[in-house]
C-alpha cells in the first residue's frame, strides 16, 4: 500500500499532437472505473472539451452522442460502458452555485465524472480524483501533467502509455 506523501507525484508528459492527446483520452476512458472523478485545468481553447471527447470513445459512448462543451447547459450525460457526466463550471462562482444547479449530486455518481473549470468547486472537490492540467505549448503541442489523488488513480496513471 502506498503512502498519502508517496501518492501526490506527478506525471507529466508533453502531448506532440491532437493523436497523442486523443490517445491518452481513450486509454483514461478504459481505465474509468464507477464513481471516478477527472479535474480538467486549463486555459480557454487547451483542448478541455477535445480531451473529454477522446475520454467518451475510451468509454465506448456510441458516435451519435456528440461530445459537446457543457458551458451554457453546465452538464451533458452520456451512455457509455459507464455514464460519463460532463461538467463545466467556468459561468459559476463557486460552490452555492454548483449546489444549487444539482450539480454537487453527479460528483458522486456511479458513472465517470469529467468537472472543467473544477477551481470553482472548492471544498466539493473529492478526496480521491485525478487532476489533470493541460498547458498549451504552441498551437498543436501541450504539456500535460496528471496528478493523483488516491492510490487507485496513482496505480492506473502508472499504467498509461505515452
Amino acid at each position: 500500500m502506498h503512502t498519502e506523501p508517496f501518492l501526490q507525484h506527478n506525471i507529466t508528459h508533453t502531448l506532440q499532437d491532437s493523436t497523442a492527446t486523443a490517445a491518452l483520452g481513450q486509454q483514461l476512458g478504459q481505465l474509468a472505473q464507477k464513481g471516478d472523478v477527472i479535474l480538467l485545468h486549463g486555459d480557454l481553447g487547451v483542448g478541455k472539451t477535445t480531451l473529454t471527447q477522446s475520454i467518451a470513445q475510451g468509454l465506448d459512448v456510441p458516435e451519435d452522442q456528440y461530445v459537446s462543451s457543457p458551458s451554457f447547459a453546465l452538464m451533458h450525460e452520456y451512455s457509455g460502458r459507464l455514464s460519463l457526466f460532463h461538467m463545466d463550471c467556468y459561468r459559476l462562482a463557486g460552490e452555492e452555485d454548483i449546489e444549487g444547479a444539482g450539480l454537487a449530486d453527479y460528483i458522486n455518481s456511479p458513472g465517470l465524472t469529467v468537472i472543467e473549470w473544477p477551481d470553482r468547486l472548492g471544498s466539493l472537490q473529492p478526496r480521491e480524483r485525478l487532476d489533470l492540467f493541460l498547458e498549451a505549448v504552441d498551437a498543436t503541442t501541450r504539456t500535460c501533467t496528471l496528478h493523483p489523488h488516491g492510490e487507485s488513480w496513482y496505480d492506473r496513471i502508472a499504467a498509461l502509455s505515452f
